[in-house]
């Protein structure tokens, strides 16, 4: 079922703008074994979250247990979406540091302010996290629940976190998945990024060196890692067409995602097939201002703590890049939040001893092994289950070892936290490809498919939408499903900034599929 219910838009004023939130639910399954209800927030920011109860799957004795709640946060896609008019060039969030082009950089950072704040300067203030935990919090009372229990994945963690802290007496059984250090959001957090990606590109060119044979990058991690830089020069000076996008030197470096060994290897060796033969390019959609605008709502009003002054993006760039030559200057760029309206509140402190459960891959691109440690500190009463050896973002909807089932569910039926940190391997390493792998993949035949949920499935629940004003969520109407192919991609979390090639498809493929319910 879906719904859309009313909440402040400014919490400090309840009586005066409201704005509509895109709700769903899908029932427990048994009413007798019914604990609660479970929200859900895939990530971004900027992500859709109203089909993530249709796409996730779930143990049936969590089902059995919970309504599992979906919606879209304030300011995206169907809950009073900030839209702002960007073009497909304003759409791209990194920008390398060159000091010809820095102007320009500044320039594209103004200007995609100047529009947001155009078309939505009143709202923007008020589109921030602590406003969207306020939201849940009315969804809470909507439904007639004392708590709520949660499943967030990346930004969803912070989100979660944020919830925490300002409710702590209405946090049931809360799951952080693939997390964010909360108290070095924003800025700091995505810098920090750069530091984790030199590591998983070491570790990826001794990986991609040991099997020489089906990749042909190099047989020692210097001619791998030469290989590597040769390629980013030369789509630096021609830029590379690849299913439908254009690889800059800047995008390879942005987009190979080295924490996953072989879909890294595999993206270099592809993208040197096609600047030799360059393939034919595609229309290709904007990541449209669902995703971008959204995202830069949050991660600028979160927190005033970006520099107004271009020159310190300059030198933080310089600096970034001289240390962390992979991605630092793209990371420590400047941002339209140099130029964004200041929002609301100051950012949320977590410090509390609310229990939850935090899951991590050792090596995820978009949010590093350092940040769910940081919110491990922050939340004094969780427990962290890390993947040794695991690869890739998101960890529940992904591929993973027995001890994280057995984590979730007996923390989600039973409320039991592990007694302590828990420390697993992965079951799931790399296999050595072949050469002949390696050759089909790079002409652009079928290769080791991305990692994805497991929620590849079509669900079947009621779709009908209330624009009631009291968000009655108990609305009926036509049953129907939810194709995966159309709303999926909800269950997929773009992460912060750091996207893999992969991952920059998904998101186009999601720009292009996915509509309002």
């Amino acid at each position: 079922m879906c719904a859309k219910i009313k909440v402040p838009l400014d919490y400090g004023r309840p009586g005066e703008e409201t704005i509509e939130l895109a709700v769903s639910r899908m029932k427990a399954r048994e009413s007798g074994k019914r604990h609660g209800v479970l929200l859900m927030n895939p990530g971004g920011p900027g992500d859709s979250g109203r089909f993530m109860p249709f796409t996730l799957k779930l143990p049936d004795s969590v089902r059995d247990r919970f309504d599992l709640i979906g919606f879209d946060p304030r300011g995206m896609w169907s809950s009073a979406p900030v839209r702002c008019g960007l073009t497909e060039a304003e759409d791209e969030r990194r920008h390398p540091y060159d000091p010809r082009t820095f102007a320009q950089n500044v320039a594209w950072a103004r200007t995609v302010a100047e529009e947001c704040r155009t078309k939505h300067g009143a709202r923007l203030p008020h589109i921030t996290t602590r406003n969207t935990a306020r939201d849940m919090d009315v969804i809470r009372s909507v439904l007639g629940e004392k708590k709520i229990s949660y499943l967030g994945v990346s930004y969803g963690t912070y989100l979660g976190a944020v919830y925490t802290q300002m409710f702590p007496d209405r946090t049931d059984r809360f799951i952080l998945d693939s997390a964010i250090d909360p108290n070095r959001v924003w800025r700091e957090y995505i810098r920090g990024e750069a530091h984790h990606a030199e590591r998983a590109f070491r570790r990826w060119s001794e990986w991609t060196a040991q099997r020489n044979a089906a990749y042909r990058l190099g047989d020692t991690p210097a001619k791998v890692r030469k290989a590597f830089w040769d390629l980013v020069a030369q789509a630096d000076r021609t830029p590379i067409k690849d299913d439908g996008e254009t690889y800059t030197g800047a995008d390879i470096r942005n987009f190979a995602g080295f924490s996953m060994v072989r879909e890294a290897a595999e993206n270099i060796v592809r993208w040197k097939k096609a600047a030799s033969t360059p393939l034919p390019a595609t229309d290709s959609p904007a990541l449209v201002d669902d995703l971008v605008a959204g995202y830069w709502s949050i991660v600028c009003g979160d927190a005033d703590t970006w520099p107004r002054d271009p020159a310190q993006y300059r030198r933080d760039a310089a600096r970034d890049k001289a240390r962390y030559p992979l991605v630092g200057d793209l990371t420590a760029g400047i941002t339209p939040c140099a130029f964004w309206t200041k929002g609301s509140e100051p950012r949320t402190v977590v410090d509390n001893d609310t229990p939850a459960l935090i899951l991590q891959y050792e090596w995820d691109d978009s949010t590093p092994l350092p940040g769910a440690m940081g919110l491990r500190k922050a939340m004094k009463g969780a427990r962290m289950v890390t993947v040794a050896g695991g690869e890739g973002h998101g960890v529940y909807a992904n591929p993973h070892p027995p001890c994280v089932d057995q984590a979730v569910t007996t923390y989600l039926t039973t409320g039991r936290l592990p007694t302590g940190d828990v420390t697993c391997q992965a079951s799931d390493t790399p296999p050595q490809p072949t050469a002949d792998h390696a050759d089909q993949h790079a002409a652009g035949g079928a290769g080791r498919p991305a990692v994805t949920p497991t929620a590849s499935r079509t669900e079947t629940g009621k779709n009908a939408e209330n624009h009631s004003t009291g968000g009655n969520l108990a609305t009926t109407g036509d049953n129907g499903s939810i194709p995966y192919a159309a709303a999926g991609a909800a269950a997929l979390t773009l992460g912060i900034m750091a996207m893999t090639a992969t991952g920059r498809r998904k998101a186009r493929a999601k720009a292009a599929t996915e509509s309002s319910p």
